[in-house]
Parts: C-alpha cells; sequence; structure tokens
C-alpha cells in the first residue's frame, strides 16, 4: 500500500501523523509513505530524522488580522493556496497513493483537497474539540473524518455521515507503558508519590513562575517534583529558582528541575499526578494511561480549544482545571495537594481517564481507510 500523509506545524500535528505512519508499518512492512508538509514548519526536520520520506509544500496560513497589512498578506495566502494546489496535484499524480492522511495544518489543505478531487480516498483527523478552519475546509471534500472528541462531531454540520470517533494515534503508540524506575535518572525515588509539571514542549512562562513562586512550599511537601521548563526557559528559571528558594540540602532533593525530557509518555506512567497544559496530544496520552491531571489551558491558542479539550475531561471527572488568568502559587498547590492528600480520588479521576483514552487509535483508523479503498474498488 502507498500512503501520502500531510499536515505540520506544529507537534499536535506531526506526533499524531507518526504515531498512524508507524502503526501502518508495524502490520505492513512493504507499506511505502511519503509525507508532505511544509518547508519550514517542525515536520520538515522531525519526519525525515524518523526515517520517512519528506516532500516541502510552500504554502500559509492566514492571518486574523484585519487590518491592510493583514489583507495583503492573506490576499498572498490565497495566492499561494491556488498554486499549492498545482504542485499538490502533481506530487499526488507522481506518488499515486491508494489513500492520503491529512492530520490538520494549513499544508494538509491544498494536499487533500487536491487528492480529493483526483478521487483518491482521502481522510482528515482532528485532534481537538474545536475543528480547525482547514479540516472544516475539507471535510465537504474528503472521504471520512477522524475525531478525538466527540463534542467536534455536530461542527462538521451536514458532513456528520463521514464522521468516526477514532481517538488519537498517538494513544496507541503509548498505551503500552507501565511504571518504571525511570524517576531514578532525574535523582528522584520511583517508590514516592510525585508530581509532573510542564507546561508544553516550548514550556510555559506563565507556569514557570508560578512554579517558581511556589518554590519553597514545594520542597516542603510529602510528594517529590518534578518540573520541566522547556530549553529556552531553563537557564532564566534556574537563576531566579536559586535566589528565591531557600531551604536545606535535604529538602532540595524533593524538586528536580530539567530543561527537557524527550519521552514523557514513559514518564506519565511513572507519576502521581500531572500538571500541564491541554493539548490534544497530551491529553490523548494521559487518557491512554489513565493519569490523572490539573490541567490549566493555553489561553493563546485558536478559538480557545485547549479550554474545551481539558472541559471535556472534567465533565467526565478525569482532570481538574485552574484557567491560566486565575493562575497563582497559592491556587495551583490547593489543587495539587488536594489529589496528592487523596489516593482515592486519585484512582477514581485515573479510571475516568482511562474511559475517555482510545488505546486502539490507530487500528480504528486504519479500520476506516480500509474500508474507504474496499468501497473505492466495488
Amino acid at each position: 500500500m502507498k500512503i501520502l500523509v500531510t499536515g505540520g506545524g506544529t507537534g499536535g500535528h506531526i506526533y499524531p501523523a507518526l504515531a498512524l505512519m508507524n502503526r501502518m508499518k508495524e502490520l505492513d512492512d512493504h507499506a511505502e509513505f511519503l509525507y508532505v508538509g511544509t518547508h519550514r514548519g517542525l515536520e520538515s526536520s522531525i519526519v525525515p530524522e524518523k526515517g520517512y520520506a519528506f516532500e516541502p509544500l510552500k504554502v500559509e496560513g492566514f492571518k486574523r488580522d484585519i487590518s491592510f497589512k493583514g489583507l495583503m498578506y492573506n490576499m498572498n495566502t490565497v495566492k499561494l493556496f491556488l498554486s499549492s494546489i498545482s504542485k499538490a496535484k502533481k506530487i499526488v499524480r507522481q506518488f499515486d497513493p491508494d489513500v492520503v492522511i491529512g492530520t490538520g495544518g494549513y499544508v494538509s489543505a491544498p494536499v487533500c483537497y487536491a487528492a480529493a478531487k483526483l478521487n483518491v480516498p482521502t481522510l482528515i483527523h482532528e485532534q481537538n474539540s474545536v475543528v480547525g478552519l482547514t479540516n472544516k475546509f475539507l471535510a465537504r471534500h474528503v472521504s471520512a473524518i477522524a475525531i478525538c472528541f466527540e463534542e467536534a462531531r455536530e461542527q462538521f454540520g451536514s458532513n456528520q455521515d463521514k464522521v468516526v470517533y477514532t481517538g488519537n494515534p498517538r494513544a496507541q503508540e503509548v498505551a503500552g507503558f507501565v511504571k518504571t524506575d525511570i524517576l531514578k535518572e532525574y535523582s528522584l525515588d520511583p517508590d514516592k508519590p510525585t508530581v509532573l509539571i510542564f507546561g508544553g514542549s516550548r514550556g510555559a512562562f506563565k507556569i514557570n513562575e508560578t512554579i517558581v513562586d511556589s518554590g519553597t512550599d514545594l520542597t516542603k511537601k510529602s510528594y517529590q517534583t518534578l518540573f520541566i521548563t522547556g530549553k529556552h526557559h531553563y537557564a532564566s528559571i534556574m537563576e531566579k529558582w536559586n535566589k528565591s528558594t531557600t531551604v536545606s540540602e535535604e529538602d532540595s532533593k524533593n524538586v528536580k528541575i530539567v530543561p527537557y525530557i524527550n519521552e514523557l509518555p514513559e514518564v506519565f506512567a511513572s507519576v502521581s499526578l500531572v500538571v500541564s497544559r491541554s493539548g490534544a496530544t497530551t491529553l490523548a496520552e494521559l487518557t491512554a494511561l489513565g493519569i490523572p491531571s490539573v490541567l490549566i489551558p493555553s489561553p493563546n491558542v485558536t478559538e480557545d480549544h485547549q479550554t474545551k479539550n481539558a472541559q471535556s475531561l472534567v465533565d467526565k471527572g478525569a482532570a481538574l482545571m485552574l484557567e491560566e488568568s486565575d493562575l497563582n502559587g497559592e491556587k495551583l498547590i490547593e489543587k495539587i495537594d488536594l489529589l496528592m492528600a487523596d489516593k482515592l480520588k486519585r484512582e477514581e479521576m485515573s479510571r475516568a481517564a482511562k474511559g475517555l483514552g482510545k488505546p486502539n487509535a490507530s487500528d480504528l483508523i486504519i479500520d476506516t481507510i480500509l474500508k474507504l479503498l474496499k468501497i473505492k474498488k466495488v
């Protein structure tokens, strides 16, 4: 089978695509892949590093700016989009895929549109509870739509008959992780209750500042904390931490600060509670593993979709939410303490989270693709 995959801009679009590709490769060692992304997005380096063929396509996203400058930029974006459709059709014809899969980001718009117009079975994957502009545009053209939150279904309007609730492929990739002694690698006790705090792959300024302000308090807790700052913030956070946190040498061992961790799900599986943003991939991993969480949605995302993602877990009893506008050390520590002092509550949240997880997400998407191919052959 030949599979063309497209999506990019953020890890939230790229890593689900890679997880799905890895699973398809696992099931069919002869499967051939081509990934189409932007020439300057994260996918241009991540995808080739994973051993997959990559083809760049020059395309830009729209700006939500009604100024003259914004208008001119968007007019140029339309021209670029129209020209990119022509190039996308050429790529599709040359590779001649059996199916095209789009995982979001503006680069997937011309590729999936071109494939649909060439009558190639096409599936798009929506990771968030709020449907992105690209997938809203593509919905009427593609063959199938995979979603991760039931809340997204009705947003596809008259195209709901194409929607399949599959979950996020990243969930299946991490679902088998179990508790290990990995915390020893961070000079922490693997048998002690542990809170993991992070603000996304690049870190989050407000979360980082809040943890620094709470430093002395955290070091004296009965639980230990693993705090990921993000590479960009690490030096400044460590400087502030060392200046503001006055504790004994023994207490200082209770909090470990690191700039970045490559394979977070393995750490997720070995901690008691996670404090994080509510990006779609993070939530897919947490629910697949059944990890209770305190979610602090990023306010700087399209249509506030992280708040809606988080609310989906809160409504099912799988997480607590603290909005960034309300975030301070006292409120955050209060929520953490509440859960860390109540093992039964954490276990209840863990079951609720696991109930939302889709540990077979990739297989559900693959089943949908096989049905599309069967329909086409008929």
